[in-house]
């Protein structure tokens, strides 16, 4: 239960460290309670995108939605996108690329990548009907996050941990953990509207699969901000699929 907890005050700007004192060492293990946190931060999310289509535009009542998930979330995974561009398009080097990651300020790889990332994402699910836009969110969140945590079992952490921003680095799953995060991302799946929308858990795992051959070949490992930029990347490859076969099905 404290891992659970230890996940939901990592990922979440939610006040959940009332409820418990957690040892630093459980926020070694959060990594495979991250989807998790994805059926929270996606259902506050979703909930307020439906309540405001009742009220507004839906295109306003998504970017309202997005909002809210910045909030709940503290911007935690942008943050971390912002730097992995400014790290890889900005660094000839490994030793370049960890300086420039851990830089605190946002450079124009980073702002230019923010822009394609939120103009996806609000282009992609506004393209959808109001309930399939929601429940696709409701997946593609927790699966996108279970794709991403992955990462941990495949590479090292590429620095050392007095290095680390939050000082904390990842220990690798356990078979009961790396069971529990495969069952709660993938469950979300039920919520699909169609069994045809299934073809497109491809795309987030090629999205996985070149993001994490590039940290390999160029800082031989992962940093927390390799993490988030993998999950929101894979996040909106996900919905990139779901809405090709949309139009492809319609």
């Amino acid at each position: 239960m404290l891992q659970i907890l230890a996940a939901c005050i990592f990922f979440t700007r939610l006040p959940f460290w009332r409820l418990a004192e957690v040892p630093a060492l459980y926020f070694k293990r959060v990594v495979p309670f991250w989807p998790l946190t994805g059926w929270l931060t996606a259902g506050l999310s979703v909930l307020v995108f439906y309540l405001l289509s009742l009220f507004l535009p839906a295109g306003i009542a998504l970017l309202l939605a997005m909002i809210t998930r910045l909030l709940v979330t503290g911007c935690l995974h942008e943050d971390g996108l912002a730097d992995f561009m400014d790290g890889f398009g900005g660094g000839n080097n490994r030793e370049q690329i960890l300086r420039i990651m851990k830089d605190s300020h946002t450079g124009t790889y980073g702002v230019i990548g923010l822009i394609g990332y939120f103009a996806l994402f609000y282009l992609l699910l506004s393209s959808l009907p109001v309930e399939i836009a929601g429940t696709i969110w409701l997946v593609g969140d927790p699966l996108a996050k279970c794709i991403s945590a992955m990462i941990i079992n495949r590479l090292p952490y590429a620095r050392e941990e007095k290095e680390a921003k939050n000082q904390t680095v990842y220990t690798r799953m356990t078979i009961p953990e790396y069971v529990f995060c495969i069952i709660s991302g993938l469950l979300p799946l039920l919520w699909l509207p169609s069994f045809h929308y299934l073809g497109a858990i491809l795309f987030p795992v090629l999205a996985w699969i070149l993001l994490t051959n590039r940290m390999k070949k160029k800082i031989q490992g992962y940093t927390g901000d390799c993490c988030g930029a993998t999950f929101l990347l894979c996040e909106v490859s996900f919905y990139l699929g779901v809405v090709m076969i949309y139009n492809l099905i319609a």
